[in-house]
């Protein structure tokens, strides 16, 4: 969401001694280049801003909300006290990416929008008990490098240890649950998640787990090392068709739903626009 041209996947990610990567990938990017090749280009290559949504800056406020709530003792992980970490939660927000104080128009509009945030932390408690819960590790950053040397990395929001050593893996979605048809695009994220810890622990995760707030559903998923082979190789098979696009300049669009919310329709040939020149040199991944 930030409109820095780094995102904080690639500001902490750390050299990797000895090995020369082929690149490096986020489940994000991953998901940018399946849905539209160009988007990948757009965002990882040309460096294009874009502007903040009220929808991104909530999804952001709200996972940090619930980050902190973590910090409190179980008995004051309470609504009342969400609520009351919201304040601080879009006041640092705003701090750090002063462009947002021109997102809404007038305070009564940025209240309506607080008022949306707070339905959204009042949903996640009756999906979950927050003072029975004790994360081993909240936005976690993990990275590993596969064996074609492609280096994976990104950010975690919540780790769950239980104590004969079963680990979930937990990500919250603003947004509303997505129809049976794009299960496994939202599962795919989770998948490389649990590909790194597998890798790094040396523990298949048992469960995945996404809290989707905006309708209230909690979509659940138990991998094996099966699919999280089949999620590596199809990692591999992402960044071939990647290196691909990049030696022919073939980054074509693909048209879907998505356009409707893409900050550079101006850009794309589907809506008689041009994409800016190639960079002469690419950013470092």
């Amino acid at each position: 969401m930030s409109l820095t041209s780094a995102s904080p996947v690639e500001r902490l990610s750390t050299p990797v001694d000895g090995v020369d990567v082929l690149g490096a990938l986020s489940p994000s990017r991953a998901g940018d280049f399946l849905a539209c090749p160009l988007l990948y280009r757009f965002r990882t290559i040309d460096r294009l801003p874009e502007p903040p949504s009220v929808d991104a800056v909530r999804g952001t406020v709200v996972h940090k909300v619930l980050e902190d709530l973590f910090d409190l003792p179980a008995g004051d992980r309470t609504v009342d006290r969400a609520h009351g970490l919201l304040g601080p939660a879009w006041a640092g927000l705003q701090e750090a990416e002063p462009e947002l104080a021109d997102l809404f128009g007038d305070a009564d509009e940025l209240g309506r929008w607080l008022g949306s945030c707070r339905d959204v932390l009042e949903r996640y408690f009756t999906l979950e008990d927050p003072t029975r819960l004790e994360p081993s590790d909240r936005e976690l950053y993990v990275e590993t490098v596969l064996d074609s040397k492609l280096l994976v990395r990104g950010f975690i929001d919540r780790v769950d240890v239980a104590p004969t050593g079963e680990i979930r893996i937990v990500d919250y979605k603003s947004g509303r649950a997505p129809g049976e048809m794009f299960e496994a695009k939202a599962l795919f994220q989770l998948r490389i998640y649990a590909l790194a810890l597998w890798r790094t622990r040396g523990v298949v995760p048992s469960v995945l787990q996404l809290v989707y707030l905006g309708n209230g559903e909690i979509l659940r998923y138990e991998p094996d090392e099966a699919d999280l082979r089949a999620t590596e190789r199809k990692l591999d098979a992402i960044w071939r068709a990647i290196s691909t696009a990049k030696e022919s300049g073939d980054w074509r669009p693909r048209p879907s739903r998505l356009c409707s919310w893409c900050a550079h329709q101006s850009l794309c040939p589907e809506f008689g626009g041009t994409p800016p020149p190639f960079p002469a040199t690419e950013p470092t991944t």
